[in-house]
């Protein structure tokens, strides 16, 4: 969807091979614009879309800034700005062109309070929610994200007028950190009861290709500019419908049982009581944007048959932990 442009874009992104931007590019070219893909060169699709790509490291991107500007970009969209140092190397060498840039749902306090185990935080969030207190909310966890943090990205794109999507959690097709593999692995081994915590908690999802959807809104948008926008789904259901949704997508039947969550297995753990909900409100970005997505089974059944066509490697023995409260 363009709003404000019916002409074809030259359009930059940064990463773009891997799950989010890599959807992203695929729906720009299936529109019909001109992509050039900014990246390391380690993840190469096979058989992918039609675009350019130029290799290079994050940190060295002043050494093909001449290349991105020789391209002509109407727009840039960072999907992998992740700390200061990311923005320090990429941004003061970007074209005047439209910014897109991608960030996420644990900017706001609320995503603090939750990791304390703590509440406060009126529901749904919205864009001028409280931000985190702290900072840097991986640091010395081992994830490799000491650096990272997206209060550090934001202000600096919005300076110059660039847009900021945050992300709810995103789930769908090269997905790598597999957010339904919980359910599926438990299919995969025709479990027919499932051990659950209550499963009442509200934590807003996203199907990758609305989040494409919502890039694609913006660009082109004269209501973008220098805005702010939650990206996720309308209506958000809470963790044990959505495990039934993924069931049902995967034709499975299994019976959902709930346990004490001392008891519950470690990839269940967060089926349990939580204090905080993360709950977003997105209609900011279909106000503004015209950004319209799908139902929300829309997504689940084409991310389910996607993850069961393509399980991981080991799948059918790498079932973990018993489900030892049901045996």
């Amino acid at each position: 969807m363009r709003p404000c442009s019916d002409e074809d874009m030259r359009v930059v992104v940064l990463g773009g091979t891997e799950f989010i931007g890599r959807r992203i590019v695929e729906e720009l070219v299936a529109r019909g614009d001109d992509v050039l893909v900014v990246h390391r060169g380690r993840t190469e699709p096979q058989d992918w879309v039609a675009c350019e790509h130029l290799h290079v490291d994050r940190a060295d991107f002043g050494t093909v800034a001449a290349d991105v500007r020789a391209f002509r970009p109407d727009a840039v969209i960072d999907t992998i700005a992740l700390s200061q140092a990311d923005v320090d190397a990429v941004l003061p060498h970007l074209p005047e062109a439209q910014l897109v840039v991608l960030s996420s749902m644990d900017v706001y306090r609320a995503f603090e309070l939750l990791k304390a185990g703590a509440n406060g935080e009126p529901t749904p969030l919205r864009e001028d929610s409280a931000l985190r207190v702290g900072r840097f909310p991986y640091r010395g966890q081992g994830l490799g994200l000491d650096d990272y943090d997206k209060l550090d990205v934001e202000p600096a794109y919005l300076e110059r007028g660039g847009t900021v999507l945050r992300l709810a959690v995103i789930y769908g097709e090269h997905d790598p950190q597999r957010r339904e593999e919980f359910v599926l692995r438990r299919v995969r081994a025709g479990r027919t009861r499932i051990p659950v915590g209550p499963g009442n908690w509200l934590w807003t999802r996203c199907y990758v290709g609305e989040v494409a959807g919502a890039v694609l809104a913006a660009l082109g948008n004269d209501r973008a500019r220098g805005e702010i926008f939650n990206v996720g789904e309308p209506h958000t259901h809470d963790f044990g419908t959505w495990i039934r949704q993924i069931l049902a997508a995967a034709d499975h039947e299994a019976e959902l049982v709930e346990v004490p969550g001392e008891l519950l297995p470690a990839d269940l753990a967060f089926t349990k009581a939580h204090v905080q909900h993360l709950l977003f409100d997105s209609s900011k970005a279909r106000d503004l944007l015209g950004w319209r997505p799908a139902p929300v089974e829309f997504g689940i059944e084409r991310s389910v048959r996607w993850h069961l066509e393509n399980p991981p490697a080991g799948a059918d023995t790498d079932f973990g932990e018993d489900d030892r409260a049901l045996a």
